[in-house]
């Protein structure tokens, strides 16, 4: 099971009310509903290995320099020297090292790449694993990775994460007419503009979709713009030819890497605590309460 881990503490934190404090009145509802989101799906989902996959860089410069305007809305402030701050509500920013700190005497695997975002680290993570995998995210991003033959899914919290979507094959043929990897293609030429991704111009979703499933996929409707006895109106011509630019560096933008430089470590879900007095000391400090019980007591035995 691959957390997208920045994407559920943001829901948590949206999800629940910030007058869940610590003793000295800090919000911990990221924190806390976080913990209570992994305990659901551990007692529902019984898995052997758990990555808490984390966001290195949320906006890499390899894709800036391709796409400028890649996730440009979200930036806080430029950096010249690491990864440009992120636009983060005043009250969330502080409860994500309280996040890294619980997750570490936990012992659950948190796991970044320099220079990656964590849709990166769960494409190479997936593109490793030997087994089945379940994605958890509130991206749609990362409906790319499904793959029935190789039984990869993706768990989409709809409330919470008591009620998921689970996302495979059928869903997205049902939904939006693609498989996985044509998901990728689909939001490239429809765009994304909560990641500052302009798509083409005049090519909605249910174009895109019609496309992929004349042409196959972007190549194919690219050799189509190219060929005079293609089935395409002379304005989807002339729009994906004045395109041919952003279409040509889009997919490395969209797709997820499947090749991140990982460090080593342990993903196998701990049975107890790798540091109880520091878990102690935290539970006490940030009054966490009942969410790290649930959590706790849903562990492997």
């Amino acid at each position: 099971m691959l957390l997208d881990t920045a994407s559920l503490y943001f829901r948590a934190y949206f999800g629940v009310p910030d007058s869940v404090r610590a003793p000295d009145g800090t919000p911990v509802n990221a924190v806390r509903g976080l913990l209570d989101f992994i305990a659901r799906l551990v007692q529902d989902h019984r898995p052997d290995d758990l990555v808490a996959c984390w966001d290195d860089d949320w906006r890499p410069h390899w894709r800036v320099e391709l796409i400028p305007s890649y996730k440009a809305h979200r930036v806080a402030e430029e950096s010249e020297q690491g990864p440009d701050e992120e636009e983060t509500p005043d009250t969330l920013s502080p409860q994500v090292p309280v996040i890294v700190d619980v997750l570490a005497a936990l012992g659950i695997a948190r796991v970044g790449a320099p220079g990656y975002e964590a849709d990166d680290v769960i494409g190479t993570l997936t593109a490793r694993a030997s087994g089945p995998v379940d994605i958890v995210t509130g991206d749609r991003d990362l409906f790319q990775l499904v793959d029935d033959a190789r039984q990869r899914r993706v768990l989409y919290p709809l409330k919470g994460v008591g009620t998921l979507q689970t996302t495979d094959e059928a869903w997205l043929r049902e939904k939006y007419g693609v498989d996985g990897p044509g998901y990728a293609d689909l939001a490239l030429l429809r765009g994304d503009p909560s990641d500052g991704l302009p798509g083409v111009p005049g090519i909605g979703e249910k174009t895109a979709a019609k496309l992929l499933a004349t042409f196959g996929d972007l190549a194919g409707i690219m050799a189509a713009v190219d060929d005079p006895g293609a089935k395409l109106t002379p304005a989807q011509r002339r729009r994906l030819y004045e395109a041919r630019d952003y279409l040509a560096v889009a997919p490395k933008v969209v797709r997820v890497a499947a090749d991140a430089p990982l460090p080593e470590f342990d993903a196998a879900l701990p049975t107890e605590p790798r540091d109880p007095a520091a878990l102690e000391e935290l539970a006490a400090r940030w009054g966490l309460g009942g969410s790290l019980q649930r959590l706790l007591a849903v562990l492997p035995r």
